[in-house]
């Protein structure tokens, strides 16, 4: 879903402001997530608040960073960039909290750095514009992964993912109407991008993510959620033509590596770990719930 979304996005980028976009399909997800919610209750917790209220702000600057990228990137380009997180979240734990990365964490990296030089429209180390968007909003995604882990534990994951979404929705769409309104005319021939983006991007494919993080092994989660990289290389390929040169693809196998290589320490520490509820309790167990 991640993988097509990026060809997607790129569609969308040609005819509506990021902030307009992003803000539209983030409350459609909001909106398409609201009947599972319910079944769970809509008792929201302190943690469910304020840290999908902090989740949503980080994923204002994420998205929109991503999606202005696109306007001056390949789809498969900016997927592969994105990436970076993989490797970045290791090294943002070292200096924010202090959690100093195994060793093969400064391999890694190395090795993504490597990959992003060949990518690079330029082949230097000055990135194009786009390039650089999209690295940058690689740093905030880095930074979204690390609060929804630490939140994970502590939230419904359905109830922490409305509020992340409808915190962004609301953001972004302000934003864009302040600073984009003359391309909202853009949405007649967008609008199905958006649906695309919100129902399946937004509604499924980030809350399966979120659902999916609280009880799947760490490497298992990363492995699947680098290969969107993959699949956005494919898919721009398939519905926009996008083809990238050998030195670029080189590039992305360096980056692919990096992304692996950074998860490596956690493999075994990942099966020892027994599963945990996934969901929480049901709205008819709610009363047990502590407040």
């Amino acid at each position: 879903m991640w993988g097509s979304t990026f060809a997607v996005q790129r569609v969308a980028a040609a005819h509506l402001g990021s902030f307009l976009y992003n803000g539209l399909r983030f409350l459609l997800g909001a909106l398409a997530l609201l009947p599972f919610v319910r079944r769970y209750g809509y008792r929201f917790s302190r943690a469910e608040c304020r840290g999908g209220t902090l989740a949503g702000g980080i994923l204002v600057a994420a998205a929109a960073l991503q999606q202005a990228g696109l306007k001056y990137t390949s789809a498969g380009q900016a997927a592969f960039i994105t990436g970076l997180y993989v490797v970045l979240v290791p090294l943002i734990l070292a200096l924010g909290w202090r959690e100093l990365p195994h060793w093969s964490a400064w391999i890694a990296s190395l090795t993504a750095v490597a990959g992003l030089f060949l990518l690079s429209a330029q082949g230097t180390l000055t990135l194009s514009l786009g390039d650089s968007l999209e690295l940058a909003g690689a740093v905030a995604w880095a930074t979204h992964v690390i609060l929804i882990g630490k939140l994970a534990g502590r939230a419904n994951p359905l109830r922490l993912s409305l509020v992340q979404y409808l915190v962004c929705g609301l953001l972004s769409t302000v934003l864009g109407l302040v600073f984009e309104f003359h391309t909202l005319g853009g949405l007649a021939a967008s609008w199905w991008s958006v649906v695309y983006g919100g129902v399946l991007a937004v509604g499924l494919g980030f809350t399966l993510q979120v659902v999916g993080q609280k009880v799947a092994p760490p490497t298992d989660a990363a492995i699947i959620l680098g290969l969107e990289t993959v699949f956005a290389a494919f898919f721009g390929w398939l519905f926009l033509g996008e083809v990238l040169s050998p030195r670029q693809m080189l590039g992305c196998g360096l980056m692919f590596a990096g992304m692996l290589l950074a998860q490596a320490p956690a493999f075994v520490r990942a099966r020892a770990s027994p599963p945990a509820a996934v969901l929480g309790p049901r709205r008819d167990r709610m009363e047990a719930e502590p407040p």
